[in-house]
């Protein structure tokens, strides 16, 4: 599988290393059964929602011993097959299995209504025929070959016919057999994702359930396979008694209930604050973790950023609000700034100085520009330090732009399956295509959670919610 695809085959890994409760010894052809269908039930869900998902041919490592071994494999039996060609009299034994993997190749490549390229295909590699041609000694490989070209180039994808132009200035007969292999297997990927693409509209409609029945397979194998979801809900619940989640409802001062579908949303809202190293991630979703952990960057991301440029706004005054691009070179100022803001080598506080300094010219330059009083350097000194601040995590700016962020994808979720989207909190103007995109990401992927695992949220949040009620009674 290709890039963008976000490691699916990682759930069976992290699924099967939760210790055994109670223990309960398997064979292993039930193991093996249990990784294969964890293995197909992570692919479904790839093919699913990730929409750039790809076949592409694997690649060994540069120098790896794999690699090594497959090239002095491959050399050897070109070698062969040329030494066969080249024989006096020539042999074609390889020459006619290799014309045999090719026209199954070809007709594999061929739909039901091909029936005339079909029966062209099986009259001129007739194997039989050709067999009985190279021991009369009136075998012609070459035009078999030029043939094969010529098919391949009326079958290819219109970005193969360059690859095809190539082969057709091939003289000697096992480069070019070689090429044609090398070529048919790139044809082999574009039919593997044209497949994919015809058959992801379908397969949306059956993956949920798909999905759902593959877990509870695994499930019934291992019975512990949801102790970190039901934490995960039963943290959520104390947390909204506790009062520590975001509220779509701003001006409330009351907590958020604890309806089932209020604890559901504020658990999907918590991935998006998740200590990845320190807390394993819950099972139901973690085919998506990565998705998760990116969504997550991308929210602290638009949350500095909105900071800063909300720090520029206040500071300034209105100002610049007449200034027509002044924010967007502002935002791409920024944003170029925060690209990498989440790689190991970041420093957030060299990145704040350097944006408070790119800031102070900017505006300088577009202040004098269009006729307004200078930006003093108390004014500059004011700005600098407001931009440094923000470099903590509790500076107030920074918080109440993280808690508007968070009320937005919170709200974003709830209204899910309406029309019109939740109206837009204030200072987040700046940086409203970027989060209406991570709000519809983040929706889809709920939503099609919810989907699959609802039977089992259900549950869990019905055990979860009665023993809190059992307990506030008691209490």
């Amino acid at each position: 599988a290709s890039e963008p695809v976000h490691a699916p085959l990682s759930m069976l890994s992290s699924l099967s290393s939760y210790p055994a409760s109670p223990p309960r010894f398997v064979s292993v052809e039930e193991l093996m059964e249990t990784a294969k269908g964890v293995t197909n039930m992570a692919l479904a869900h790839e093919i699913v929602v990730n929409q750039e998902f790809q076949v592409k041919p694997a690649e060994l490592p540069e120098g790896s011993l794999e690699r090594r071994v497959k090239e002095i494999m491959h050399k050897a039996f070109w070698d062969c097959l040329e030494a066969q060609l080249t024989g006096d009299p020539p042999s074609y034994n390889h020459a006619i299995k290799l014309l045999a993997e090719i026209k199954e190749v070809l007709l594999s490549f061929l739909l039901p209504g091909h029936g005339r390229l079909r029966t062209h295909i099986e009259e001129v590699l007739d194997l039989p025929l050709i067999q009985q041609q190279a021991e009369n000694g009136s075998l012609d490989i070459s035009r078999l070959a030029q043939f094969i070209v010529g098919m391949m180039g009326s079958l290819c994808a219109p970005c193969r016919d360059e690859d095809i132009s190539k082969l057709r200035e091939i003289t000697e007969m096992v480069p070019l057999l070689k090429a044609i292999f090398s070529v048919l297997d790139l044809m082999k990927m574009d039919m593997a994702n044209f497949a994919l693409s015809s058959i992801r509209p379908h397969l949306l409609q059956q993956s949920a359930e798909y999905e759902r029945n593959k877990f509870q397979e695994f499930l019934e194998k291992q019975p512990n396979a949801l102790d970190y979801t039901e934490k995960w809900l039963e943290d959520t619940v104390r947390c909204l008694r506790e009062g520590g989640v975001e509220s779509s409802r701003a001006a409330s001062s009351d907590p958020p209930s604890l309806l089932p579908l209020n604890v559901h949303n504020q658990a999907y809202l918590r991935l998006l604050r998740w200590d990845h190293a320190a807390d394993p991630f819950p099972e139901t979703v973690l085919m998506d973790q990565v998705r998760y952990q990116e969504m997550q960057q991308e929210a602290e991301r638009l949350v500095l950023l909105s900071s800063l440029l909300l720090i520029v706004y206040t500071t300034t005054g209105e100002a610049i609000s007449g200034l027509t691009g002044l924010m967007d070179t502002l935002k791409n100022t920024v944003s170029a700034m925060l690209a990498d803001m989440h790689t190991p080598s970041f420093s957030t506080e060299e990145a704040l100085a350097t944006i408070g300094e790119r800031f102070c010219i900017e505006l300088s330059q577009c202040l004098s520009q269009h006729g307004y009083s200078p930006f003093s350097a108390d004014r500059q000194s004011t700005l600098k330090g407001q931009i440094s601040a923000t470099a903590q995590p509790d500076n107030t700016v920074r918080k109440l732009m993280d808690s508007r962020v968070q009320s937005y994808l919170l709200a974003s979720l709830e209204s899910s399956y309406q029309r019109t989207p939740p109206p837009l909190p204030g200072g987040l103007a700046p940086v409203s295509k970027e989060l209406k995109e991570l709000a519809v990401r983040f929706c889809r992927l709920v939503n099609f959670n919810k989907l699959v695992f609802s039977p089992f949220y259900q549950k869990i949040l019905q055990d979860v919610l009665t023993a809190e009620e059992s307990s506030s009674t008691e209490t």
